[in-house]
């Protein structure tokens, strides 16, 4: 989702191809695009593959840098939305793993980790409209895509994330009234439903 919204943001026309199944049976387009990792995302441009997400956004803005750019010019601004990235990535979405996949003392761990999380990042936020101020940049186009996700946290936690963190959420509202994102992420919903469906073939109640 990431790397489609910033194609989206760019105006890079682009064939999107779902991989179908990326437990078991993986393609063998993406085994031999990513024998490294064997995961998406993956971007195939002239022939060369290019994976992770956060490598895939610096090498668009390489190359497709004439309207819009993602990352700041700024060094140290640049420096600071990989940082948080990276927090993301390692705090967060772990948070949002265990939040669904567990239950009772550790759930309710992972909820308060969560939202502490969120706050942190609604402190970097400030008062801006975007996470790059006023411009829509790499940070909110990393983070947005997990948005989809908080209905289903919510519902297996028992909380509102607006209640806690009303600037982050306003945010979110923000980001989706682009076409950009509007048009990319997922009904929550629907996420909601397939966790569910996903719990039961795991196995846990």
């Amino acid at each position: 989702m990431r790397v489609q919204i910033a194609l989206e943001e760019k105006g890079v026309p682009y064939q999107y191809v779902e991989e179908e199944n990326l437990f078991h049976n993986k393609s063998p387009l993406l085994l031999q695009m990513n024998p490294v990792h064997k995961k998406v995302p993956v971007l195939i441009h002239n022939g060369n593959p290019v994976c992770e997400s956060l490598i895939i956004l610096q090498y668009l803005d390489d190359v497709w840098n004439q309207k819009y750019t993602l990352f700041s010019h700024d060094s140290y601004e640049r420096a600071k939305a990989r940082f948080w990235v990276n927090f993301f990535d390692n705090k967060i979405a772990d948070c949002g793993r265990r939040m669904w996949a567990s239950k009772g003392q550790d759930q309710e761990a992972a909820k308060e980790e969560f939202i502490e999380s969120l706050k942190l990042l609604e402190g970097e936020l400030g008062e801006s409209p975007y996470f790059g101020g006023e411009k829509f940049g790499v940070l909110d186009v990393a983070l947005i895509p997990f948005s989809c996700r908080f209905y289903t946290y919510e519902m297996f936690c028992k909380f509102k994330i607006e209640k806690e963190c009303p600037k982050l959420m306003e945010w979110v509202k923000r980001c989706n009234h682009r076409e950009s994102v509007s048009k990319i992420l997922p009904d929550p919903y629907k996420i909601y439903s397939f966790v569910l469906h996903f719990k039961k073939m795991l196995g846990i109640d």
